[in-house]
């Protein structure tokens, strides 16, 4: 490949925070017209590196290249005018904004010192159009779908003259259909001419659309090569360092009685909706996003509004008017946006794992410290988080290991009954079996669990039975036997 064909170049980039070495002296180039993958375990670096290219964050060394100039240190400023755009995995929007308002937001066209409303809405049409998205630009953000937002997202960067793309787990939050969707966009933004890095944990995208990977390891770049020269075993095994096979794990112990019961349940989305889950149960709730999945979930745990039904625990009924009602009973539940509702980023990780049991260990309203200390450090070897210490911000850590702190915040709790929504997004392929092996460990020892997941092979690999809804209506209940990807979209599509 030519020199000229190279658009950005890093090399020898070095990073180091305290008790972590994050980037080890690694070198990327990017092509003109490629998809650039970038893959690795949970803590790998890909997060650091991307930001040494937008300039969030400055190399201890190193250097950028970008057609041909050499830059020893980049600013955010400086790389949106280079033509250096990121999409993150969690959305920038202003939701009560309408669409073609949040594609221009800070890049506004004004017309005698006033927003140019009716240009606004034509360039952004224009846009989506060249996207071949349909979109009504005249709605706010927050009546859009997930999918709907990420192509916004997409819209907002690519209002800029722009030659470089930087995609952060992009179909993270999207089901089948809609991963479809944004991976021939992506596709199309490639024949376009865009250098693309694509960062994902699917390994399955980057076989679609991929031009080329790296895959990182505890800082260190590991190997870059044509996607055609690997398969998922060999990329696996560059992530973790060994030869490593995918298999979900296998479940020999009996199920017990029933522990959790939901009776009828209505809540916003969800229309009198039954179901029940027994001790070392794993009860799979599938469906397309919308379906109500979440929904039912958040209504029988406090976190909405339940308009009406009853539910039960150990064949008593109880009243779950808030979460702390449902702790207090025994009931965890590990929510799909952990950033938001499963964490206190700015607290420290014993803060964190402390959360649900201030109560118990706590005496006149004040924490027992040593206590505290102590049940955090055991879950801390439990789950094997990696961090330097207990004390460090939960923010500080990888998606991985904060979803393990999301965990260990209910295994601490000692629940009866932990739902668990989207429990590996956005976590690598080891994350995901660590967290499947942990979920087959607390199934062993008779708690029950729920799972939704948007992810079907998850799904049927680690459910016993499972329950399909359709926009807010239970389609179908599926024992193990009746299993099949087949089986599932046809319910989840409404299809009886």
């Amino acid at each position: 490949m030519p020199e000229e064909k190279i658009v950005l170049s890093l090399k020898n980039i070095s990073k180091k925070y305290p008790g972590v070495q994050a980037l080890d002296d690694v070198s990327i180039d990017f092509r003109e017209g490629e998809i650039h993958c970038i893959i690795g375990e949970n803590g790998a670096g890909k997060s650091t590196f991307i930001k040494m290219i937008s300039g969030a964050n400055e190399p201890d060394s190193g250097t950028i290249t970008f057609m041909g100039k050499v830059y020893n240190t980049m600013t955010p400023r400086l790389s949106k005018e280079l033509g250096i755009e990121v999409v993150y995995q969690e959305f920038n929007l202003a939701e009560d904004l309408s669409v073609a308002e949040n594609v221009f937001l800070g890049n506004e066209i004004r017309k005698n010192g006033m927003a140019d409303m009716k240009t606004v809405e034509k360039k952004a049409g224009e846009l989506f159009k060249k996207m071949k998205v349909n979109i009504d630009c005249r709605k706010t953000v927050k009546e859009l779908t997930v999918s709907y937002m990420q192509f916004v997202e997409i819209a907002k960067a690519l209002s800029r003259n722009i030659k470089v793309l930087i995609l952060d787990e992009p179909t993270a939050p999207l089901t089948e259909d809609e991963v479809d969707k944004l991976l021939e966009l992506v596709l199309d933004l490639k024949r376009q001419g865009y250098t693309i890095i694509y960062i994902s944990h699917r390994l399955g995208e980057l076989f679609r659309i991929g031009d080329r990977v790296t895959v990182l390891r505890d800082g260190k770049k590991i190997i870059t090569d044509d996607i055609k020269n690997m398969n998922t075993d060999k990329l696996i095994a560059y992530m973790v360092g060994r030869e490593m096979s995918f298999e979900y794990p296998k479940r020999t112990h009996e199920i017990g009685n029933v522990v959790f019961e939901a009776k009828n349940i209505i809540a916003d989305k969800v229309n009198n909706i039954s179901f029940s889950v027994r001790a070392g149960e794993i009860l799979g709730i599938g469906g397309l996003v919308g379906a109500g999945r979440t929904e039912l979930i958040r209504a029988v745990f406090g976190a909405d509004i339940m308009h009406a039904g009853h539910t039960y625990l150990d064949g008593r009924e109880i009243k779950i008017k808030h979460p702390k009602d449902a702790v207090e009973v025994g009931m965890g539940f590990v929510t799909e946006d952990r950033k938001r509702q499963g964490l206190l980023l700015e607290d420290s990780i014993q803060a964190n794992i402390s959360l649900a049991i201030l109560k118990k260990i706590s005496k006149m309203w004040v924490i027992d410290r040593k206590k505290e200390s102590e049940i955090a450090e055991a879950q801390k070897e439990a789950l094997r988080i990696k961090t330097p210490s207990l004390d460090v911000a939960a923010n500080s850590l990888s998606g991985g290991n904060q979803q393990k702190v999301v965990l260990a915040k209910w295994l601490a709790a000692d629940c009866k009954v932990i739902f668990m929504d989207e429990p590996t997004r956005g976590v690598d392929v080891g994350a995901k079996q660590e967290i499947y092996k942990l979920m087959n460990e607390l199934a062993e020892q008779g708690i029950a669990i729920v799972l939704i997941s948007s992810e079907m092979e998850e799904l049927l690999g680690m459910s016993e039975r499972l329950i399909i809804l359709h926009e807010g209506n239970m389609m179908k209940k599926l024992s193990k036997e009746e299993f099949s990807q087949e089986t599932v979209l046809q319910y989840a599509s409404g299809i009886q």
